[in-house]
């Protein structure tokens, strides 16, 4: 079964990135309330430190748009990211395919 992977770019200024990470912080805690939502993870550019990437995984896109946008958990997600959806660069969700799998890195960040 795939899953409803949703990416969303963002281009930060670099005087909002801190306020842009504690915005995202609060509106993580409406994301892990979600029965939607199985996980979620904002990363940041190592080679343009302006760009963000959210990735959510959703049950399904339909979960996500009629689910949460329609549920109890968006109301307090939208009001912690507002100032920052003007700064949105792509929205999309995508379908995960069969190619997964893990490199021969995985679990040495633990060790270290």
């Amino acid at each position: 079964m795939s899953t409803t992977v949703e990416y969303i770019r963002y281009r930060i200024a670099s005087g909002d990135r801190k306020a842009f990470e504690s915005a995202y912080a609060k509106a993580a805690e409406s994301l892990a309330a979600s029965p939607e939502c199985v996980d979620y993870e904002l990363s940041h550019c190592q080679e343009e430190a302006e760009r963000y990437i959210l990735r959510i995984r959703w049950t399904s896109v339909e979960d996500h748009l009629q689910g949460f946008r329609g549920g109890e958990h968006f109301p307090a997600f939208f009001r912690a990211i507002r100032p920052y959806v003007t700064s949105i660069e792509e929205m999309q969700h995508y379908l995960t395919t069969e190619v997964t799998g893990t490199g021969r890195a995985a679990g040495q960040e633990q060790r270290q």
